[in-house]
């Protein structure tokens, strides 16, 4: 898997992450440096941390699943994607719940629930030709980021964006597990 497919899984994992600062921001009245640091380094590291465990949980079966890799990727990419569009499109109007609170409890668990998806795109790397050192940085980078920014985005502008942002995460993580089950069965060759 190449530079420009690692970047845009990395994009796609972000969504989620990007949503809830946004969320954050908006339930916050005066946002800060060091809140948008806070929600960076939660979402970010968790990001990370999570398609690693999965890799190495992914490793250890590679060799019994080596016949149908492809297939599992592309599974597990596209119910990602297709359940972030669900949630996406599902939402009538901003659900914003996640509050202001930038406490170490609240942040872990809204960590390790925007991250689940990238522990199954961790499994897919098992499969995949993956620079996982490479990977899991690129996905704690671009998540610090766009959570850093969402943070402020939200404050600033609401919630207009958290919709587009899911949609096009999903949209991104479908065509990447389409692109890898047609790169293996032959159709397409990049």
């Amino acid at each position: 898997m190449g530079i420009v497919e690692l970047v845009l899984i990395a994009i796609g994992l972000s969504m989620d992450a990007f949503a809830v600062s946004i969320c954050k921001g908006l339930a916050t009245k005066k946002v800060n440096i060091k809140q948008m640091a806070t929600a960076g380094i939660w979402f970010g590291g968790f990001q990370a941390l999570m398609p690693l465990i999965g890799f190495l949980l992914g490793t250890t079966f590679a060799s019994a699943i080596n016949k149908f890799d492809h297939w599992i990727a592309f599974i597990l990419l596209v119910l990602i994607g297709g359940n972030m569009l669900k949630e996406a499109l599902g939402k009538e109007e901003a659900d914003c719940d996640c509050g202001g609170s930038f406490a170490i409890k609240t942040m872990f668990v809204m960590a390790i629930a925007t991250s689940i998806d990238a522990l199954a795109v961790g499994v897919t790397f098992a499969f995949l030709q993956v620079n996982i050192l490479l990977a899991v940085c690129l996905i704690g980078v671009t998540t610090f980021l766009f959570s850093f920014a969402g943070v402020k985005l939200g404050s600033v502008f609401g919630s207009k964006y958290e919709k587009k942002a899911e949609i096009l995460g999903g949209i991104i993580l479908i065509l990447i597990g389409l692109k890898i089950l047609l790169e293996h069965l032959g159709v397409i060759n990049f």
